[in-house]
């Protein structure tokens, strides 16, 4: 995690601000410069100026972020049994070129598809194949990530395919719960643990376990950025949520242990240790001066 400590206030006030905005630096980041030298000075962690977008970027973040929330409705009118995660991806691929984006995902550090599709067990990273057909009673993960126009965005959604167990349904009713409260803790000035601990209460609440070794991220400029986001932190602890900050909160779910393993052959698909169900849903946020804004869902 990235930590500020040097004071931000190296500019007169009435200087163009650092941001872009055109406005002097008084009317507009002078007072949320201030606050975060005041925090760093006493030894929290605060985001550094790179990691808070600017008012051009994002809008930016906000056009590619509506890309991606397309794109996952249009997916979702073709999640049912029989179809193969391979002909999914396809159709990602297709839809995302088709309104001017990329697929993040295809080639990111060697990954080979457009989007993530993850079923039952398969906690995150599920590679699309022709081999994998949605089957009755699934609960299946689709993670979009999109760029566009130089800006990156980031969502999935949880879907039920046919008749799902009670046991199940109730694991994706709970972990976009999880999701539901962490972004009721994303307000400025408040800390990045408050996420962590609204999860890991609620979901433990349930009789559910938090992935721990995954988490979420910082986004926009780049597909992964800081801070990282814990799911299974204290309140009143890590980075200070400074306006202009946009990340992802994305917590992982599952029916039984916390504990996950990675596929040895393709170094991607995480499962399960104990082969029981996992779920997750994801949104992008960023901090705003009186709260939070869900950039993607």
């Amino acid at each position: 995690m990235t930590v500020e400590r040097a004071p931000l206030n190296d500019m007169s006030r009435n200087q163009e601000c650092w941001c872009g905005s055109g406005h002097k630096y008084k009317k507009c980041h002078q007072e949320i410069d201030d606050l975060i030298s005041r925090y760093a000075a006493k030894g929290y962690a605060t985001p550094p100026r790179s990691l808070l977008k600017t008012p051009s970027q994002i809008q930016g973040i906000r056009e590619s972020s509506k890309l991606n929330i397309g794109i996952l409705d249009f997916i979702s009118g073709h999640m049912k049994a029989g179809v193969s995660t391979q002909e999914l991806d396809q159709l990602v691929s297709q839809k995302t070129k088709e309104l001017g984006g990329i697929p993040a995902p295809l080639n990111y550090k060697g990954y080979p598809k457009s989007v993530c599709i993850s079923i039952n067990n398969v906690v995150c990273h599920g590679i699309p194949s022709g081999r994998d057909i949605l089957q009755d009673g699934d609960i299946v993960n689709v993670d979009v990530s999109t760029l566009y126009n130089g800006f990156f965005s980031d969502s999935s959604r949880m879907f039920l395919i046919g008749r799902v167990s009670a046991d199940k349904q109730k694991l994706v009713t709970v972990a976009k719960e999880c999701v539901e409260l962490g972004i009721q803790q994303v307000r400025p000035w408040s800390f990045l643990g408050n996420i962590g601990h609204a999860v890991k209460t609620h979901a433990r609440k349930n009789g559910y376990s938090v992935v721990k070794d995954i988490g979420g991220h910082g986004i926009g400029l780049q597909f992964h950025e800081d801070p990282w986001v814990s799911y299974v932190t204290r309140a009143k602890t890590g980075m200070v949520l400074a306006p202009g900050l946009v990340f992802t909160i994305e917590p992982m779910i599952n029916m039984g242990t916390a504990k996950v393993v990675v596929d040895k052959q393709d170094n991607w698909t995480v499962s399960t240790a104990d082969g029981k169900p996992s779920a997750q849903w994801e949104s992008m946020v960023l901090v705003t001066p009186d709260g939070c804004e869900v950039l993607t869902y």
